[in-house]
């Protein structure tokens, strides 16, 4: 199998690494987008195997089982996230580049597998107080989940010092600019 690089874009929801990201898709074409598993259900147009391969916990835990995760965690109460091993491998095989978008934990656990070869970048947003704001913007979650993301939010805050950069994102252009920087020097070391 044929090994590029990893560009690991992790923050707490409402952050702007899904912006980012989808930013860096555009500038760099050796880049391709590594499609997450979970188990929760699609929200507004999310597209099954272009946003997420949406399965069943059944399923997801007989992959789990199968060591088919390179990752994988229980995000929140009964909802489980993961990046399988054959993502990785069918854009490495592309001559690609993997780039994620994935939560704190994930992001660390990647960076632990696969150290030189992974760029971990931590996206900070401006407040804690403007993540809240930004995720009831949305519109796509319950109160009940609002709570439980505010609280994850903050936990996740404390681990920005663990990843190679942090990125901050107190104005999205300026954001993008530093992030295309980071991801095109890694890529050509």
């Amino acid at each position: 199998m044929k090994q590029g690089k990893l560009i690991i874009f992790s923050a707490p929801s409402g952050a702007g690494k899904t912006t980012i990201v989808k930013h860096l898709l555009k500038k760099f074409p050796s880049l391709s987008f590594s499609i997450s598993a979970t188990t929760r259900e699609s929200r507004g147009d999310e597209q099954n195997e272009k946003d997420y391969y949406f399965i069943s916990k059944e399923a997801f835990l007989h992959k789990v089982a199968h060591q088919e995760f390179v990752e994988f965690e229980e995000v929140y109460n009964g909802t489980f996230y993961g990046t399988l091993r054959s993502e990785i491998e069918r854009i490495w095989n592309n001559d690609q580049h993997v780039i994620f978008d994935i939560d704190v934990e994930g992001g660390l656990r990647l960076k632990r597998k696969y150290e030189e070869h992974a760029l971990a970048i931590f996206v900070q947003p401006p407040s804690l107080e403007v993540l809240k704001e930004r995720l009831t913007g949305r519109g796509t979650d319950s109160k009940e989940k609002l709570a439980e993301r505010f609280i994850k939010a903050e936990k996740e805050l404390n681990y920005a010092s663990k990843f190679d950069v942090i990125l901050k994102n107190f104005d999205l252009d300026t954001a993008c600019a530093k992030a295309e920087k980071l991801v095109g020097d890694f890529i050509e070391s």
